[in-house]
């Protein structure tokens, strides 16, 4: 959907990246523009923004003549807000564009916060940018009523300093915060990421075996009952195959496959640079520096060059922020079949009623099961 995005100096046509004229969510919300009516009508007007989690780069766009700066941990956000600044008819260097892995600017005079999804994310944001910010800063945040919780509210409170909301607004509200002295920040609780532990028994041979997890990463805390799965089930008897962790997070399966098999060169790949960040330190903690490896944030396989792969191995996410697609996995599973040679096998982990063998179906002829349980499925197929 491409519906116009109301700002307070006009009208925007935004766009998702990729940009797919099937995808029916659009690429801005009522939370984008009740920020922006807040900030045009009682916001400095002068500070430059530093804007965190700006999803599909609304924000950015609609403030790039105040020379802003996004952090985010976003690839897919990060190409949406380079393709929408430049529809807008601004230059390349409009906005300075960070990652999620990148310092901050020294000193923030103006915080724009879209509330994430994930409060772990948050966290570690609000931790990172807590130096930068001063007594002076104007601190907004941003999200739909069912994304901003007492839990939420706790962490600018804790890390930055008083906060309170606003009413809400077509469901969306927003959250203003008032910095402490820095001398009284520093006595707020250190930034507990990231977060490392052992692996539980039923994982193979990586039993015992250290995950580390940045902020934002799916199941951070612990492993998640799919992958937990999918580890019992991966392939054998590899030899020297090229093979792909797509949608990689903390790199745990293609760790386990790469200890596995110590032949076959492992490529790991998200979207998140968090992810990216946590898949490394798994794998080198677990492998070391000498094995072979390479990490790349990107849309999927789509940098891949076609007919490269082996093997690609998946555990497609079924949502976009707070919305349920199967656009991703559609979108995975596509490429995986452009990356892989003639022969080479796409091996997904799914649950049951997502209906993946369906689209395999589509797109490769059909798959076959290579494991079932009460909630999971493991499906290969190959490239004809």
């Amino acid at each position: 959907m491409n519906d116009p995005f109301p700002t307070p100096w006009g009208e925007l046509t935004l766009h998702r990246f990729p940009d797919d004229p099937r995808e029916r969510f659009r690429a801005w919300d009522a939370a984008d523009a009740y920020l922006l009516r807040h900030l045009a009508e009682q916001g400095p007007k002068a500070a430059r923004p530093v804007l965190v989690g700006d999803r599909w780069g609304a924000l950015t766009t609609a403030l790039a003549d105040r020379g802003p700066v996004l952090i985010t941990d976003s690839y897919l956000a990060r190409e949406a807000t380079r393709a929408n600044l430049a529809a807008a008819g601004h230059a390349p260097d409009a906005a300075t564009l960070l990652t999620s892995r990148e310092a901050p600017p020294d000193r923030i005079d103006l915080l724009l916060v879209r509330v994430p999804k994930s409060l772990a994310f948050l966290e570690d944001q609000l931790h990172r940018l807590a130096p930068s910010v001063h007594e002076g800063t104007t601190v907004l945040a941003t999200g739909m009523v069912k994304e901003i919780h007492t839990s939420t509210l706790r962490l600018f409170e804790q890390i930055l300093g008083p906060t309170t909301t606003s009413l809400a607004e077509r469901k969306a509200r927003l959250v203003f915060c008032a910095p402490r002295p820095g001398s009284e920040r520093d006595e707020a609780p250190a930034n507990p990421w990231p977060h490392r532990y052992a692996l539980p028994p039923d994982t193979g041979v990586l039993a015992g075996r250290t995950v580390t997890n940045h902020a934002g990463v799916f199941c951070a805390s612990h492993l998640d009952i799919g992958t937990r799965f999918f580890l019992q089930h991966l392939p054998t008897g590899l030899g020297t195959a090229e093979v792909a962790d797509l949608g990689c997070g903390n790199g745990v399966v293609g760790t386990a496959l790469a200890l596995a098999e110590p032949g076959a060169r492992l490529h790991f790949t998200d979207e998140s640079y968090q992810a990216l960040a946590s898949a490394e330190a798994t794998f080198r903690e677990n492998l070391g520096a000498d094995r072979a490896a390479e990490f790349r944030v990107g849309d999927g396989l789509a940098d891949f060059p076609p007919g490269s792969l082996d093997l690609v191995l998946c555990n497609p996410p079924f949502h976009s922020h707070q919305a349920t697609t199967d656009t991703t996995a559609w979108r995975m599973f596509t490429g995986a079949r452009r990356a892989l040679r003639p022969g080479g096998e796409l091996w997904v982990v799914g649950n049951r009623h997502l209906g993946y063998h369906a689209k395999l179906r589509r797109l490769f002829g059909g798959s076959r099961l290579v494991a079932s349980a009460p909630k999971f499925v493991v499906l290969r197929a190959a490239r004809r």
